[in-house]
């Protein structure tokens, strides 16, 4: 059992972020982690929920709160305290194969007493310590003192010191503290520390009366007062600027609107102050010219309402995501996660897990950031995606349509994709080499350039050809396309690769302790006994990639020699073919599911089989059994379905559901990301 206890000095350190991004590195290693605070403050722990919501932790419990830990010192003194953590603590360990232990986070003016309860205790628990300082506002030297200060301080008092993070430094500040164990620096992010304009409405006591819940979610990245005239109000108006203005001045709640939809600037909200709201005629006006600004009124005066937001800090909370994936980024970005992960020496869990494969899908497409273009850019969720895929660095992104459609669309749901591209391929200058290309690609079927000229102007078709000529490396859409739509470019220009005689397709299916691979669940209706194979052989290669080791199940209704029939047969051909091609590979068949995934059924039914009641891969024998199986498998056991997976052509292009959730479409472009790293060797 391996734990980590997170201590920080003094408050304001922003520990939060250390926290959630050392829970992120936990849950990508280990099956089973479980949370621990051992001492809380007043109020809820907003930590201990974020993560609880988030990753559903095998266990999650806290020792008691600070009220009851004084009560325990005053009457039996500071071992009793420390012997009920610590019974505590080996309980919930027990349910877990790694533990992060969340230091102290209540509030006291006896910071030696607190440092010195946080050291013994992670002593006690036989916990490494990694060390959080605050840093925001400092000067160089003194976040270096403050550093060195954490680390002898718990070396002193017997803690084991894993590393020290100086949290919130300044931008472009070098800190060398020069100590024997990694110091890692993480700057200020201003989304992260920004408050939301969510937390300004519920700091001021306001209410909302324009704008939706994306419009609370967006980020205060700084202040302007209603107070000037036009000319100079909109010299001080920028991007994530809260405006704060007596509900009498229409003139800057207009301008304000105007600001935003024309695209000068865009401003996170505004707050009419002094209980005044604007007529109906001008709220009709600015909520059709921008429906998505949240504009609130507060009843207090703008003096009043600019000295309660003064002081006011963000913080990490389940239902932001955007944040929590900026501050999850934001940390990896800066700190050396898989050294870490040596040090803590985690070794990756035999066993993939659902969460697990998603955060090796991430940090796989991360390490090796690829090109992938999204041809339906004007769509929510894709742009809902394409903000997570940024923040969290994990590829770049080109996105297709409509310039001015989709940048108003980006403002109304209060995303940032400052770092996308987007591209028109109406007036692309792009177009008219892609139509020549086209239509000499497509001669030999009459395709003509004046044809070809409109069929380009297709997103699909656009992108496609982008990856052809290598603009970029992927290609994912399907979220408003049908699948035809999507894989119909892919097969007139892409082709597939040299000695696949097929295209074909998988779902990585996510149970709650596992991950399959299922194929062809959506391409191919009715396979012979050689496509089959090459489908086999593909989605073995498929499941080796993305750390699933490969053991093929092909399926049919009987097992072993128990039945004939041209349906067996062909499966029993198949799995033959597979042999032959690739005898590197553990496959049986024919083989019924049950004897496939179960190993009691097996033990009855193939007894010695190296596949059977193991089998990770799983081969169906026709369309219509396996889109049936994997949709059944979804709606009645709750798993998560990624794809379909396209195998086979020369380029990475891939299929979204029409409807695919946001996660959904990230698994994708990361799998996508993937297979073009691959391609690329």
């Amino acid at each position: 059992m391996r734990s980590i206890y997170v201590a920080g000095l003094g408050r304001g350190d922003g520990r939060q972020i250390v926290e959630l991004g050392l829970m992120e590195l936990l849950t990508r290693h280990v099956d089973r982690v479980g949370v621990f605070r051992p001492i809380t403050g007043e109020g809820d722990d907003r930590t201990l929920e974020l993560l609880n919501a988030r990753y559903r932790p095998a266990a999650s419990a806290i020792g008691v709160t600070a009220e009851d830990a004084a009560e325990i010192y005053a009457q039996r003194g500071n071992e009793e305290l420390i012997a009920r953590l610590v019974a505590r603590f080996h309980t919930l360990e027990r349910e877990c194969d790694a533990l992060l232990v969340l230091g102290s986070s209540f509030d006291t003016d006896d910071l030696p007493r607190e440092l010195a309860l946080n050291a013994r205790l992670a002593a006690e628990f036989g916990a490494p310590v990694i060390v959080v300082v605050g840093a925001h506002g400092e000067q160089a030297a003194e976040i270096a003192m403050e550093m060195r200060t954490g680390y002898q301080v718990f070396s002193d008092l017997g803690s084991t010191v894993l590393a020290v993070i100086a949290n919130r430094v300044p931008r472009g500040m070098v800190v060398e503290p020069e100590l024997p164990v990694p110091c890692y620096v993480i700057p200020e992010h201003p989304s992260v520390s920004a408050p939301t304009v969510g937390q300004v409405l519920q700091a001021v006591d306001a209410k909302q009366i324009q704008g939706d819940e994306d419009g609370l979610r967006r980020d205060v990245l700084g202040f302007v007062f209603g107070g000037a005239t036009l000319p100079v109000f909109l010299e001080h108006l920028v991007d994530g600027a809260l405006v704060i203005t007596p509900g009498d001045r229409a003139d800057l709640l207009l301008v304000s609107v105007a600001a935003e939809t024309a695209g000068t600037a865009r401003p996170s909200g505004v707050v009419l102050t002094v209980g005044q709201e604007p007529t109906e005629a001008v709220r009709a006006l600015t909520a059709r010219l921008a429906p998505g600004m949240p504009v609130l009124s507060a009843t207090a005066d703008s003096f009043t309402v600019a000295t309660t937001l003064g002081g006011l800090e963000g913080r990490l909370t389940a239902d932001n995501p955007r944040k929590i994936e900026t501050a999850i980024g934001h940390f990896e970005s800066h700190v050396d996660t898989a050294d870490l992960a040596d040090r803590i020496e985690l070794a990756r869990s035999d066993r993939v897990t659902p969460m697990m494969f998603e955060h090796t899908l991430l940090e796989r497409a991360r390490a090796d950031r690829r090109h992938i273009v999204l041809p339906e850019g004007e769509e929510d969720r894709i742009l809902r995606a394409a903000d997570i895929l940024l923040r969290r660095g994990i590829v770049d992104l080109t996105l297709l349509g409509r310039e001015e459609v989709i940048r108003r669309r980006i403002g109304d749901l209060g995303l940032d994709l400052a770092g996308v591209t987007v591209v028109d391929p109406l007036t692309s200058p792009l177009r008219d080499s892609y139509a020549e290309e086209y239509a000499a690609l497509r001669a030999h079927k009459g395709m003509t350039l004046e044809r070809a000229m409109d069929v380009v102007t297709d997103v699909n078709f656009f992108g496609t050809m982008m990856l052809h000529r290598g603009v970029v490396d992927g290609v994912v859409s399907g979220a408003a396309h049908t699948t035809a739509a999507t894989i119909l470019p892919a097969f007139q220009i892409i082709k597939t690769v040299p000695g696949t005689s097929i295209v074909s397709s998988v779902f990585f299916m996510c149970l709650a302790d596992r991950v399959l691979v299922y194929g062809d669940c959506a391409i191919n209706p009715d396979p012979d006994a050689e496509q089959l194979a090459d489908i086999a052989i593909s989605s073995a290669r498929t499941a080796e990639r993305f750390g699933i080791e490969p053991r093929i199940a092909m399926l049919s209704y009987s097992t072993g020699h128990s039945g004939s029939g041209v349906d067996v047969d062909k499966v029993r051909a198949a799995t033959a073919l597979v042999m032959e091609r690739a005898p590197d590979l553990l496959v049986e068949g024919p083989i019924q599911y049950d004897a496939a995934v179960d190993a009691r059924v097996a033990d009855a039914k193939l007894p010695g089989s190296r596949v059977a009641g193991r089998a990770t891969v799983l081969i169906f024998p026709d369309l219509n059994t396996g889109n049936n199986t994997y949709k059944a498998v979804q709606r009645s056991a709750g798993a998560v379905a990624v794809g379909p997976v396209l195998q086979g052509l020369r380029g990475p292009v891939n299929d979204l559901s029409r409807g695919a959730l946001v996660t959904d479409i990230v698994s994708t472009v990361a799998i996508t990301a993937v297979q073009a790293q691959e391609a690329a060797r």
